[in-house]
């Protein structure tokens, strides 16, 4: 993901040994607490400009935290919400000349995904203790149905496991190849293709950050929820 000059002051950062997604990452997070102590700022009772459309986007994740997870959607609303905005922001720094998407490393959608996994079994283990191993077995519970609670649970034990790869590769897939399909049509038509690939950049942009969210919301949901 070289092919474009990292533009001053990334290309200095760069140089001193960082590297080019850890640079982008702090770009991204420096970027969301600079917009959010602007929009502090300028609190108003009838929201204008930016603060209309972060309370857009903030309701929308509530709502989808609310219905996806339910009693418990507002206590993982701040959860949801730092993920979206900070995958939509790696994701939207791809599209600017000279800068990289972070999320186009596997490096930093594994560091999304993993603490993801490890929060969901952790709410889990924390609402049911001991009986979240109930989420594993399957419905059926009893002497005669033994093995099949064996298998199953080694099936939910390998599709749980493999969550956390495939929140990080598809995230990371879609990024890098968006960026790839970028390049190759800029370098064969300049002049004609940048702005309607740009425009579909920016809604896989939106769409792999709501995609991430929404597999989060679900995953958590399936961890607090009572088994059946």
């Amino acid at each position: 993901m070289n092919e474009l000059p990292i533009i001053f002051p990334m290309n200095v950062i760069i140089k001193m040994g960082v590297p080019a997604y850890v640079a982008f990452s702090l770009l991204a997070t420096l970027l969301l607490v600079v917009f959010a102590l602007m929009v502090n700022k300028s609190l108003k009772l009838v929201p204008t400009g930016a603060q209309s459309l972060i309370e857009v986007i903030a309701e929308f994740l509530l709502d989808l935290a609310d219905t996806s997870i339910g009693h418990m959607g507002r206590h993982f609303f701040p959860l949801l919400g730092t993920l979206f905005l900070y995958i939509l922001v790696c994701n939207a720094l791809g599209l600017i000349p000279g800068f990289e998407a972070p999320t186009g490393n596997l490096n930093t959608t594994a560091a999304l995904a993993i603490p993801v996994f490890l929060a969901t079994h952790y709410y889990g283990i924390k609402m049911h203790k001991a009986g979240y191993i109930k989420h594993f077995v399957g419905p059926i519970r009893s002497v005669a149905a033994l093995p099949l609670m064996i298998l199953m649970l080694f099936i939910e034990l390998v599709g749980h496991l493999a969550r956390p790869l495939t929140l990080s590769v598809r995230l990371f897939g879609n990024m890098m190849a968006k960026h790839m399909l970028i390049m190759i049509l800029v370098s064969m038509a300049p002049w004609i293709v940048p702005i309607p690939i740009l425009t579909l950049g920016v809604l896989v942009s939106v769409v792999q950050a709501l995609v991430f969210t929404l597999l989060t919301a679900l995953y958590l949901a399936g961890s607090v929820e009572e088994a059946h």
